[in-house]
């Protein structure tokens, strides 16, 4: 048994009965969606009320949408300046990885812009920000924040190699 797995036993032999079973069954769809670590995530959002699987659910989507589709078949060749490069003899695989990066590194600073929330003043003037929260399968906003996105964004790669390849 890991120490990771002593860890979340303990942990849930102190919650009440109907706690403990949603605990569990929400650690299982962690790790039915490919989660690493599920317990934690899990752990987290009962424990500390942070709405994870949503979290998870947008990061991976990120992940499967903007990052890595650069490399479905003719993703690249779509783009005129990746097709001259592929004309002009450049080596596929780095262009993916040169497309991959750069969505990478998009997708990071627009996480960290919407994590951070906006000004507060300009001018000492005022002005709007932003949130962005989860909501429930009816599109109910839960009134739970998702917050630290970019703080995930490598961590829910979906394989190891699409995190270290960047």
């Amino acid at each position: 048994m890991t120490n990771e797995q002593i860890a979340w036993d303990r942990w849930l032999t102190g919650l009440p009965a109907q706690q403990r079973t949603a605990a569990t069954g929400l650690r299982d769809r962690f790790a039915r969606l490919g989660a690493p670590g599920p317990g934690e995530w899990a752990r987290s959002e009962v424990s500390e009320d942070i709405p994870q699987m949503a979290r998870f659910l947008l990061l991976r989507r990120l992940w499967d949408e903007a990052v890595n589709g650069w490399g479905d078949p003719g993703a690249v060749e779509n783009i005129p300046a990746a097709a001259r490069l592929l004309t002009a003899g450049a080596n596929r695989d780095d262009i993916v990885l040169a497309m991959r990066t750069a969505a990478f590194e998009a997708v990071f600073a627009t996480l960290l812009a919407i994590d951070e929330g906006g000004p507060i003043t300009a001018d000492d003037q005022p002005l709007p920000g932003w949130r962005l929260h989860e909501t429930d399968s009816t599109a109910q906003d839960t009134g739970r924040r998702l917050g630290g996105l970019h703080e995930s964004l490598r961590e829910t790669a979906p394989s190891e190699r699409d995190a270290q390849d960047l």
